[in-house]
């Protein structure tokens, strides 16, 4: 400790002597009396001026900041503002002073007072805060007077932001609160809460270069920018170093996502805790929140940020639950009646069928005719089946008399799909015909010609009617044709002069349930769109998965 000591002290008496040479005392005895006041300043650092100052502290170990005015300053105001970042802090600002009057060479008494005296005439406490708030302190500095800041955390080792400044006539590094700074809470939705807030002054005077940025969180409120990001870092995430500078897609981390609608950034981090919003909306001061979980508590934190400074003060921040999502409408099935559902894949919501069964054993039929789908049914509250649909599927359940089965149904899709649904004892009548393993069709690539295809798909072992139908389409028409494709709707809805023909054939040997087709009178070089389908006893057609062709070129 002693080695570390001499190392540095010649550093700290260097900049000590600087200061000394630029503050006049008034007399030879005060001057040097105020040189060993300064002597105890060899552990501390220069506090800038006009710049805000990051510090980080370590846990119990206090630390050390001082400034004194230039050289042919008497009297100034000054302030400083103190941001913790995480845990509340103490912090004090202590004042060295030159003493009073002069001494004179014949008064013993005078040289007789013990430097303890001494040093407790020249130093006063004059600020000490304990807490997590932003605090600032204003003041007027003495030329003949030295500031001395200590910070100390007794929680963890944390950091905070420090600005102190002499300068009054050159504006103020932070924004303006307005003299009531509290959020309103002027609508609460489901889904949404709007908030109010009166507008700062710093708005309405610097409009380019300041804006206000919102935060939500399930947590808590934050009482600063600096510890709303501490707080998100420590979840496991990196931050932009702040929302004003959240701008660029290239900052986001994986666990965020950015989006730009009507000039407001928003960013999205996914965190343990939940999710942490970020929005900046520029200088508007009445923003609705969308997109919120029912019956869920959020707070709301809004900053007013300079874009210029980075700098940044906080609003009151507020809290609201937004309102419980209302029980969604149950369809009531019938035996054997078909009900068609589209589902909306923007709101991803579940649309609910309910059920009571009149024999124990219950075929559900789903048929899917456009996206995807996730079903889930469950009997008296029980789960008996889930799962993700991509085309036809049976769900046979065998249970009691008077079962209640509630059927729920969301696209899992950005865009609306639709499905197609039916409810039955076991004997009923089929709704569907008997279908192969496969509902694919295939082309024959070598026995493409300018003027046909050849084409085959899969039979059962029950003798079913197949009806073929083709369209030309063009390149850029493709993915529309085969993603929008609605795989419930039946020949009723082609043009006639796209029929090629129907068939009826069947294979008790599913080995040999296979049938070609050569489908002639077709152009050179032209996409064709091919599709079969399928009809059974109940007459409802099923699709087969649509094939896209090209006829040869040359021959």
């Amino acid at each position: 400790k002693m080695s570390w000591f001499w190392l540095y002290l010649p550093l700290h008496l260097l900049m000590v002597t600087c200061l000394c040479q630029s503050i006049k005392a008034p007399t030879t005895s005060s001057q040097e009396s105020f040189k060993t006041n300064l002597f105890n300043f060899y552990h501390s650092l220069i506090l800038a001026d006009g710049k805000e100052t990051t510090i980080h502290l370590l846990k119990d170990i206090p630390k050390r900041y001082y400034f004194a005015l230039e050289e042919g300053r008497v009297l100034a105001p000054f302030s400083i503002t103190v941001t913790p970042c995480d845990v509340p802090i103490e912090w004090s600002i202590l004042v060295y002073k030159s003493p009073p009057g002069k001494a004179t060479p014949g008064d013993h008494d005078t040289q007789e007072v013990s430097k303890s005296q001494k040093a407790s005439s020249i130093v006063s406490t004059i600020f000490n805060y304990k807490g997590n708030s932003v605090e600032t302190y204003m003041g007027m500095s003495s030329h003949s007077a030295l500031y001395l800041l200590e910070f100390l955390s007794t929680e963890r080792d944390t950091h905070i932001t420090v600005y102190l400044t002499t300068d009054t006539t050159s504006g103020h590094l932070y924004p303006e609160l307005p003299a009531d700074p509290r959020i309103d809470v002027i609508g609460i939705g489901h889904t949404t809460v709007t908030l109010t807030w009166k507008h700062s002054p710093s708005v309405l005077q610097h409009r380019e270069s300041i804006q206000y940025c919102l935060l939500v969180n399930e947590k808590h409120n934050y009482k600063s920018l600096c510890a709303a990001e501490t707080a998100i870092r420590s979840s496991g995430m990196k931050l932009p170093p702040t929302l004003a500078l959240s701008l660029s897609p290239y900052l986001l981390e994986p666990q965020q996502v950015m989006i730009l609608s009507n000039s407001e950034l928003s960013i999205i981090n996914k965190v343990s805790s939940g999710e942490v919003r970020q929005v900046c909306m520029g200088t508007k001061n009445t923003y609705t929140v969308p997109s919120l979980s029912p019956s869920t508590q959020y707070y709301f934190d809004v900053f007013i940020v300079n874009l210029l400074t980075n700098a940044s003060v906080a609003y009151t921040g507020t809290f609201a639950r937004t309102l419980e999502e209302p029980e969604p409408k149950v369809t009531e099935m019938k035996d054997g009646k078909v009900i068609h559902v589209v589902l909306d894949g923007k709101k991803q919501k579940f649309y609910s069928l309910q059920y009571q069964a009149k024999h124990k054993k219950i075929l559900f039929t789903f048929q899917l005719c456009r996206g995807q789908i996730q079903v889930h049914i469950t009997r008296n509250g029980k789960t008996v089946a889930s799962e993700n649909l991509s085309g036809l599927r049976y769900f046979s359940l065998k249970g009691k008399l008077l079962d209640t089965y509630l059927v729920q149904l969301r696209s899992t899709e950005e865009f609306n799909s639709s499905v197609k649904v039916q409810a039955s004892p076991h004997y009923h009548k089929p709704l569907f015909p008997l279908l192969p393993e496969s509902l694919k069709i295939k082309s024959f690539s070598k026995l493409r010609t300018c003027r046909s295809v050849t084409v085959a798909w899969l039979g059962t072992q029950e003798e079913s009617k197949y009806c073929v139908y083709r369209k030309r389409i063009e390149e850029d028409q493709i993915w529309r044709e085969l993603q929008s494709a609605d795989r419930c709707s039946g020949p009723e809805s082609r043009h006639k002069s796209e029929k090629v023909l129907c068939k009826y054939f069947y294979d008790l040997n599913l080995q040999r349930a296979v049938t070609t087709e050569t489908i002639k009178g077709l152009e050179a070089g032209t996409l064709y769109l091919f599709d079969v389908y399928l009809f059974g006893p109940s007459g409802i057609p099923v699709r087969y998965h649509s094939k896209v062709v090209k006829t040869r070129k040359k021959c």
